[in-house]
């Protein structure tokens, strides 16, 4: 039995890594605490970052599906609006001329615990990491194919990707540094990244639009 439809994981999977290698508060804290704790204690908060990863992925999921199953237009209403959402940040980023700023704060006393609490609330208090999976979600769930084989399969890859985000972010430290506070190189990093979610957030829109015509 398929677990996961194959057109769309080639989708998720360049949506889902650019998403998450893109500068934002969890790679940010990772690059800091890399640079002030090492790699090693790092992971305690990186443990508590996928925890809270994987429940909004998870929450994501659960609430597209109870929609799907009660009203399969509406569904694909929604996935329509994640697609349009996902050419909206992308254009964002090809326009964003941001630069990386570091955090701050003093890292040296905090507990395994602390990092891993630290990692989680990070996570799950973001509210764009919230809004960006409920529009990545849903439009990549098949209504064919079984959903807790899909939703094992999706967290697993979303947990893996942001795993090895925060490993580049903490154990790349002062290079990773010193090239995104190089405004030009930052601009063609987010043009790239932008460009390729906006191309995927097209072709999601072009789907969604099939299937109400159907």
């Amino acid at each position: 039995m398929t677990v996961l439809n194959p057109e769309l994981l080639v989708l998720f999977i360049p949506a889902f890594a650019l998403a998450s290698v893109t500068p934002g508060m969890c790679m940010t804290l990772s690059l800091s605490l890399g640079m002030s704790i090492g790699v090693k204690r790092t992971l305690w908060m990186m443990l508590g970052e996928l925890s809270g990863v994987a429940l909004v992925a998870i929450t994501s999921v659960l609430g597209a599906a109870g929609l799907l199953l009660a009203s399969p237009l509406a569904f694909n209403l929604l996935s329509l609006c994640g697609a349009s959402y996902l050419v909206y940040i992308g254009v964002g980023m090809m326009r964003s001329h941001m630069s990386l700023h570091l955090t701050k704060v003093q890292h040296g006393l905090l507990s395994p615990q602390k990092l891993i609490a630290q990692g989680f609330i990070t996570a799950t208090s973001n509210p764009k990491g919230w809004a960006f999976f409920v529009a990545l979600m849903p439009p990549f769930i098949d209504s064919t194919i079984p959903l807790l084989p899909q939703l094992s399969a999706y967290i697993a890859i979303v947990v893996a990707i942001e795993f090895s985000s925060l490993l580049a972010y903490a154990s790349g430290g002062q290079l990773l540094k010193n090239f995104f506070q190089n405004s030009s190189a930052l601009h063609r990093v987010m043009l790239f990244s932008g460009f390729i979610i906006s191309l995927i957030g097209v072709l999601m829109a072009y789907k969604a639009v099939a299937e109400l015509t159907i």
